[in-house]
């Protein structure tokens, strides 16, 4: 069985147990069946070389603690468990991405960082907007504002972000091309 189709009866197996409560036997071993995927998954990296088995490991590492996440939030469907889960998903892409742009140098590495960072801000705050709506035991005028509240603080963080990122672009350029670059990216990024 490779490795791909191991996931996918973890994942099967993880799916069908999801309805009924699991027991502390099949907690732990769905722990060290995660565990276990992990070190086959890194094991596989050690063929590659440099950056690619960088990025190999990364993802490995990733895959290992969004399956930690998931599995925590299996046992307990609390919203602590669902920020951390989605919180994890953005770390673990954001680590892989950041990565990813070791194989570059100069400006395009620097575009390459920002425009992860950018994508990392975006999720995390997706997440917080989720925890606004899916607040409980708030009056239902209160959720309301704390929601919008919520999507306006993500907005400006997103918008800084992918500004961030589009200033990096325009430091390649020179002159009035960057000017304009910068006029450009402060007005469409609200800056």
């Amino acid at each position: 069985m490779n490795f791909k189709q191991k996931l996918t009866a973890v994942c099967a197996v993880a799916c069908m147990s999801s309805v009924f409560a699991a027991t502390p036997a099949e907690h732990k071993a769905a722990k060290d069946q995660i565990s276990a995927d992990y070190k086959a998954a890194k094991t596989q990296c050690n063929s590659l070389m440099g950056n690619a088995k960088d990025v190999c490991e990364k993802e490995a590492k990733g895959r290992e603690k969004i399956a930690l996440a998931e599995l925590d939030y299996r046992a307990d469907a609390s919203e602590r468990h669902r920020h951390n889960l989605a919180k994890t998903k953005a770390d673990a892409a954001y680590d892989v991405s950041k990565e990813k742009c070791d194989d570059l140098k100069g400006n395009p590495k620097d575009v390459c960082v920002k425009d992860a960072k950018a994508a990392h801000v975006k999720a995390l705050e997706a997440a917080k907007v989720a925890d606004a709506r899916a607040e409980t035991n708030v009056a239902p005028d209160k959720k309301a504002a704390d929601v919008s509240e919520a999507r306006k603080d993500a907005n400006q963080n997103v918008r800084e972000a992918e500004y961030k990122a589009a200033r990096e672009r325009c430091d390649a350029l020179s002159g009035d091309v960057k000017d304009k670059c910068v006029a450009d990216a402060k007005r469409i990024h609200g800056q």
